[in-house]
């Protein structure tokens, strides 16, 4: 059986696809590589932010469905997303940044003996910087090189992600024996798992919690995590493997930019397997990757139809000179 590969990207939701193009873009220095529509909600943006060249494992995307609630925070839930940057130099770097541009941070902390900031949006949605200082495994992205920081302290791509849930045990079961993690280390209530070559980009973090009451899903929340898979071959051995655990799956799902399955695999949480392509430069060029709206081809003939649904808002960033500070 082909392991998993790692992360490949996460889907949150956002109040404001315009303040969260600002953030991101502005703030964390990704970048935009597609700007296109949720492909089941065609009246809703679906932005993708990763590194230089929207490589597999760098990615955080962002559906703003109109007039949805504040989602809230609690167990049974994906509540925290990570970003790797170089080393702890750069965590440094990123206190500054943040109490400069005054976004709420928790300081820089240690867990499973690795140096984290945490820190949130305007949404409250909330995120992690993790430092590859002594990281090992899987290997990460490239900076974006015309963003606004600073290469040697750049995000690189996507660090572990943050699960809470009442019923450990079997989302326990389910990672080890369904999709071959291995727990490497736990910490009170905080349980680290990991899969295939490792490291920061192949990691879970599962806090068994049983006092909060369940998060309600809306805008600053996570909506789904996906894990890579190399190719077509591969995601169909997982279509079977998922089936054969009894698990409801999607099947399989042409997303143009990858190809996909998904799976609510404990408490209501949704993953989904990726393939690591086609990735996002096929349709536009490099040097304004982002700048249209990119639509895949079955959506094309509706493109007058979504371009005249979704708000307009410029993403256009090739002409912008960043200073780097």
């Amino acid at each position: 059986m082909n392991h998993l590969k790692g992360m490949h990207h996460v889907t949150a939701i956002t109040s404001s696809a315009e303040e969260n193009y600002k953030f991101f873009t502005y703030v964390l220095g990704m970048r935009l590589v597609k700007k296109t529509v949720n492909q089941d909600d065609i009246q809703t943006y679906h932005l993708f932010f990763a590194d230089d060249v929207g490589g597999a494992g760098t990615d955080m995307t962002f559906f703003d469905f109109p007039g949805i609630q504040k989602g809230t925070h609690g167990t049974n839930e994906i509540y925290k997303t990570a970003f790797r940057v170089p080393n702890d130099a750069a965590l440094d770097y990123w206190v500054n940044r943040f109490n400069r541009l005054e976004v709420k941070h928790a300081g820089i902390q240690e867990q499973f003996g690795t140096k984290v900031l945490s820190f949130v949006d305007f949404d409250d949605q909330q995120y992690q910087l993790i430092s590859d200082e002594k990281n090992e495994g899987v290997a990460t992205g490239t900076p974006w090189q015309k963003g606004p920081i600073p290469l040697e302290h750049a995000i690189t791509g996507l660090g572990p992600i943050h699960i809470r849930i009442a019923e450990f045990d079997y989302l326990k079961e389910v990672l080890e024996k369904v999709l071959l993690f291995e727990e490497i280390a736990h910490d009170g209530s905080f349980h680290l798992f990991e899969v295939g070559e490792g490291g920061n980009g192949a990691q879970v973090i599962v806090e068994k919690n049983v006092i909060l009451p369940p998060g309600r899903q809306g805008f600053g929340t996570v909506h789904h995590a996906a894990f890579r898979v190399e190719d077509r071959a591969v995601l169909d051995e997982w279509i079977e493997r998922m089936a054969s655990f009894g698990f409801q799956t999607s099947g399989f799902v042409d997303r143009f930019f990858f190809q996909s399955l998904y799976a609510r695999v404990a408490a209501g949480i949704l993953f989904e397997f990726a393939t690591d392509g086609p990735g996002f430069m096929g349709d536009e060029p490099y040097e304004t990757l982002g700048e249209k709206l990119s639509l895949p081809p079955f959506l094309e003939p509706k493109r007058e139809q979504i371009e005249g649904s979704v708000r307009q808002f410029d993403t256009v960033r090739s002409t912008i000179e960043f200073e780097k500070e």
